[in-house]
């Protein structure tokens, strides 16, 4: 997709004449609406839009906005009578049906079926317009071959809160597409959190119409309160003067502040990929359990006010921003942000946490933009201490895996939820198949993983070509789930096996359970394989540190068990890749700044940027702010 053109920007009634002179009486359009950052077609005849999709296509080219078909409201059959003829239709295919979710607000059914993909492409090709007709909801299928729990949760939250969501809707779209107030563009962002640091990534994009908040993320390693969360104290503004936030990706250090941004009062929209909503409520729940600093009506709140975008997409979010998200390559759902603001006047790409280099499930990160002047870049491995390529790393966590199994012993690797959990379930099932690992070795994992794991087969649309490929054509799960164990708090693993639990940095959860159940044993040993920040115990024990202090108990535990630490498997860009990725970018950029990552590395980077690319690099600390334009 492409900015251009905007110069001239078009008033909501020209707009409006030009829908109803595109469409024609066959597409039975019954009213138009401002929705959220779309406009909305209701239509009594939905089929012909789809099936004339070239129509629909002219038009907005036309007016250059986002459109979606909703089904009118009087087409729509009940929830019964819907199940019942979805459920006649569907009988010859012998499809198994894990539930259906229906959103009035949004005139859409979401079917999950648990048979395989080619039944589920068959049905996409043969029935699906026929369903849409005779029910009068708009169809989405999904293949999941379980329940979920945070699927079903946010299913339930959105289900309870129809009437607000569409009175919502509307409001926020009355404010995206409202006339500008001011000619003059300026633009300049403050940072609240993540520069200069890793944690709490969080800045405010401030123009003349807008304040666009960029991520939104909590510090859960630092020893001072006041590093915990972003610095909104500083920025002079109230909640209810943000227009909207933008989310890059699930993890806590970009989402965490969320649900306190909603306990506190705002109510305006949150926009990031689909999977990316499900992956942060799950992480949002575990993190509620575990610590209960906001509640559960906070998370609610957080779903309500999420509208979810596809890749690639021009999005109107406010009179003089217009928002495409672009896969960034870090874990599921990952995106790097390019904002175009006022007529022109500059483009802004904020890369979020960025792989610029192909993983086993991931793409590699999106480069190619029609335009960007300032590049804001992560620099967690801005120094040039290069971890292995990933091609060196799976032999060398292989036989260091293979070596613990056949001691006798137990295998720990601390890693996040989301990302490097799911690449490793993944790499170490395929080694299996092959051979290098041994084959019937138990990988034991958590609740909160696992589910993790099957919401990325639920959105394999997200992972790899090669991964969509082999999903679609070869009818397999990507996982190896008959040798994953479930286990939890109260589980003790006494037997040779590889453990894959959370916290990646040793900062709480169950790697910190089972680091007590291994510490005493030498046949065992614990992996590090996820980047570990200053100030972690995973840091300490990455130094070579064997006593150590565990939840602030005042006798160390000391460590009798082996300690590895293997670099290659992180899906952050290195420095080779981050430069890289900097100069392909064209036109050549004005500035770059960098972001999260610890001083020294981001000084490093900012410094080879200037040198070697001739670019003029700054890193910022936080709190700062910069004029952009």
């Amino acid at each position: 997709m492409e900015f251009t053109n905007f110069d001239n920007e078009q008033s909501s009634q020209n707009i409006m004449a030009t829908i109803l002179k595109s469409l024609p009486k066959e597409s039975g359009l019954t009213k138009i609406e401002y929705e959220g950052p779309s406009i909305a077609l209701y239509s009594k005849n939905p089929r012909f839009l789809i099936e004339n999709s070239q129509i629909l296509s002219n038009m907005v080219n036309t007016i250059r906005k986002r459109v979606v078909i909703r089904t009118d409201e009087s087409i729509r059959k009940s929830r019964n009578d819907s199940t019942k003829i979805i459920q006649n239709r569907l009988l010859p295919f012998k499809v198994k049906s894990n539930g259906m979710i229906f959103d009035d607000a949004l005139g859409e059914l979401t079917i999950y079926i648990s048979n395989s993909y080619e039944m589920k492409n068959q049905i996409e090709n043969t029935l699906l317009l026929d369903l849409i007709s005779e029910t009068g909801w708009k169809i989405k299928l999904r293949r999941s071959t379980v329940k979920l729990a945070t699927i079903q949760f946010i299913d339930k939250v959105l289900d309870s809160s129809t009437d607000y969501r569409i009175k919502f809707y509307k409001e926020i779209g009355d404010k995206v597409f409202r006339p500008k107030l001011s000619t003059s563009c300026e633009a300049s962002i403050v940072t609240l959190g993540g520069f200069g640091e890793i944690g709490r990534s969080c800045f405010l994009l401030v123009t003349k119409e807008s304040k666009i908040l960029l991520d939104c993320g909590i510090n859960t390693h630092d020893e001072k309160p006041i590093n915990y969360f972003p610095r909104f104290d500083m920025t002079g503004f109230t909640l209810d003067e943000i227009d909207a936030v933008i989310i890059t990706h699930a993890h806590i250090d970009h989402t965490g502040f969320l649900p306190f941004l909603f306990k506190y009062g705002y109510r305006g929209p949150v926009y990031c990929t689909e999977p990316t909503l499900p992956l942060m409520i799950l992480l949002f729940l575990d993190y509620h359990k575990n610590h209960e600093i906001y509640c559960e009506e906070d998370i609610t709140n957080v779903i309500i006010h999420t509208m979810p975008l596809s890749l690639g997409v021009v999005t109107d979010i406010s009179p003089d921003i217009k928002l495409v998200l672009y896969n960034s390559g870090h874990i599921l759902g990952s995106t790097s942000i390019h904002l175009h603001i006022g007529n022109g006047n500059h483009n802004l790409v904020y890369t979020g946490d960025l792989k610029f280099g192909k993983t086993n499930l991931l793409e590699n990160a999106s480069w190619n933009f029609p335009r960007v002047e300032t590049l804001i870049i992560e620099g967690t491995f801005g120094s040039k201490d290069l971890p292995h390529k990933r091609e060196e790393t799976d032999p060398i966590l292989m036989e260091s895996i293979n070596q613990t199994l056949r001691d006798g012993g137990r295998v720990l690797i601390p890693v996040p939820i989301i990302g490097l959990s799911q690449e490793l379930i993944y790499t170490l099932t395929k080694y299996q198949e092959l051979g290098s690992l041994e084959p019937t070795a138990e990988i034991f994992v958590d609740k909160s993983i696992l589910e993790t794991t099957y919401i990325h087969e639920l959105y394999y649309d997200y992972l790899s070509k090669e991964i969509k490929t082999k999903i679609s054509n070869e009818n397999i799960s990507i996982f190896n789930y008959k040798n994953l164990k479930l286990i939890n708090s109260k589980s003790k693993v006494d037997k040779p096996g590889i453990i894959l639990v959370p916290s990646s940095m040793l900062l709480g959860g169950l790697s910190l359970k089972f680091l007590k159940q291994i510490h005493n044993d030498p046949l065992s040993k614990i992996i590090l394989i996820s980047n570990q920040a200053t100030g972690t115990l995973g840091k300490e024990i990455q130094t070579g540190h064997t006593k150590v202090i565990i939840n602030g108990q005042q006798q160390p535990l000391e460590l009798k068990c082996k300690i590895d630490s293997i670099h290659g498997f992180s899906n952050h860009s290195d420095y080779n890749q981050l430069l890289a990725y900097i100069s392909r970018l064209k036109p050549k950029l004005k500035r770059v700044i960098i972001n999260h990552g610890e001083k020294p590395r981001v000084q490093n980077l900012a410094s080879s940027v200037n040198k070697i690319l001739n670019i003029q690099c700054q890193y910022l600390l936080v709190p700062e702010a910069t004029k952009l334009l």
